[in-house]
C-alpha cells in the first residue's frame, strides 16, 4: 500500500481514499490493481503482461500510450547505479509516466509549483500516473528492488529533461514502510 508524505507540512497519508484524493487534487493518478489470484508476479514478462492485459489495454485506449513493458530492478542488476542516477535527479517528461508496481518499492518525489514536495512511496498493487511536464524524480528504497509494469505513449521510453535547480538534493528517499509488503524481504 502506498504511502505519501509531505515533509514541510509533517503530513503523511495512508488511506487508499485519501492517497487518491490527494493526488488527483495534483493532478496525478493512482490505483490499486489487483495482485491475488491474477499473476506470480515473478513470472515471465509476457504472462505478467497478458495477465494485466484488460488494464492496459484499457489505459492505452484511455490515454494513448502505444506499448507496456516489464522492468526487473534488483540490486545485483547490471548498470543500476548509472540507470537510478539518469531518475533521481528532478525532470520532467514530454510524455505520462506511469507504472504499476508488482514487486518491490519505490518513491516518487513530486514538486509541484504551487505546493511543497511530497513523496509517494509505492508498494506492490499501486499504479502510479505522474502527468507528462510534472517536475520530479524517482528513487528505489534501501532493498533497491522493483518490479513493474510501465506504458509508454512513444516505443523510445521516457527521456528526462533536468531541471537545474537542484531541489533533489535537500531529499533523501523516504521509505518508511516495511520491505516486507509486498511478501520481499
Amino acid at each position: 500500500m502506498a504511502i505519501v508524505t509531505v515533509p514541510a507540512e509533517t503530513r503523511q497519508i495512508t488511506d487508499p481514499a485519501e492517497i487518491k484524493a490527494f493526488l488527483a487534487e495534483r493532478g496525478l493518478d493512482f490505483a490499486q490493481w489487483p495482485l491475488e489470484d491474477r499473476v506470480d508476479p515473478a513470472a515471465d514478462a509476457e504472462d505478467i503482461l497478458a495477465a494485466y492485459a484488460p488494464e492496459i489495454d484499457e489505459l492505452k485506449e484511455r490515454g494513448g500510450f502505444v506499448t507496456a513493458d516489464v522492468i526487473d530492478v534488483r540490486p545485483e542488476t547490471p548498470g543500476l547505479d548509472a540507470m537510478l542516477d539518469k531518475f533521481n535527479k528532478e525532470h520532467t517528461h514530454t510524455e505520462d509516466e506511469v507504472r504499476f508496481t508488482l514487486q518491490g518499492r519505490g518513491v516518487f518525489h513530486i514538486n509541484p509549483d504551487d505546493s511543497p514536495v511530497f513523496a509517494i512511496e509505492v508498494h506492490a498493487g499501486d499504479l502510479i500516473s505522474v502527468p507528462k511536464g510534472t517536475r520530479h524524480w524517482f528513487d528505489l528504497c534501501g532493498d533497491r528492488r522493483i518490479r513493474a509494469i510501465r506504458l509508454f505513449q512513444d516505443t523510445s521510453g521516457w527521456t528526462p529533461h533536468y531541471i537545474d535547480e537542484g531541489v533533489h538534493a535537500g531529499y533523501e528517499p523516504l521509505c518508511l514502510g516495511p520491505a516486507w509488503v509486498d511478501g520481499q524481504q
